[in-house]
């Protein structure tokens, strides 16, 4: 690991401290808010590739047992990895890894600018929602005792939102990358 690693995977940990800052907009319906930190998944992964953006979300993961107020609504500490929503933080560096490695496998094969476009929006998805949602629900299922069905149902309402997050970082990573070329590593 060289030294630009070190600061990439420090600076994407600092920009989920940074989206962390960001309210939590709570539902009535599942103990699950609404925050601005599965952005970072997914630019994590997507710009500096799955090991790199892996790293970033278990720097960050290291941050919030050490106490430190990282999360949205300024929250932190080892009791944060133990409420229902800990299986969606568990998902953040497996996440960053799947659409790290989903951009790298398809992203070099497909025309710029609109085809890599679409493959960092896929990314995106697959890592930042579908993984994402799949370790949480699980999580959520298994410490609140509510059924799958309901937890699924009570996934819908962050999915439009989820969706607008993946076209930002798309876009985000695909400008980025235009004007600096990062490897994915």
């Amino acid at each position: 690991m060289t030294t630009r690693d070190v600061v990439l995977v420090a600076l994407f940990a600092a920009i989920m401290v940074v989206l962390g800052l960001s309210p939590r907009i709570p539902l009535t319906f599942l103990p699950v808010p609404i925050t601005l930190q599965t952005l970072g998944v997914m630019l994590a992964g997507t710009m500096i590739g799955p090991i790199r953006g892996a790293l970033a979300m278990l720097l960050f993961l290291l941050l919030i047992a050490m106490g430190l107020p990282v999360l949205a609504g300024g929250q932190g500490g080892l009791g944060s990895f133990a409420g229902p929503t800990a299986g969606f933080i568990y998902g953040w560096p497996i996440g960053a890894f799947v659409a790290g490695w989903a951009f790298k496998a398809w992203g070099q094969r497909v025309p710029k600018p609109w085809g890599e476009i679409a493959v960092i929006f896929l990314a995106c998805v697959l890592g930042g929602i579908v993984i994402v949602y799949l370790c949480g629900v699980a999580w959520l299922v298994l410490m609140t005792g509510i059924g799958l069905q309901k937890a699924l149902i009570g996934m819908v309402a962050f999915v439009p939102g989820d969706l607008i997050k993946a076209v930002l970082s798309s876009l985000i990573v695909h400008n980025v990358r235009r004007a600096y070329p990062l490897d994915l590593k």
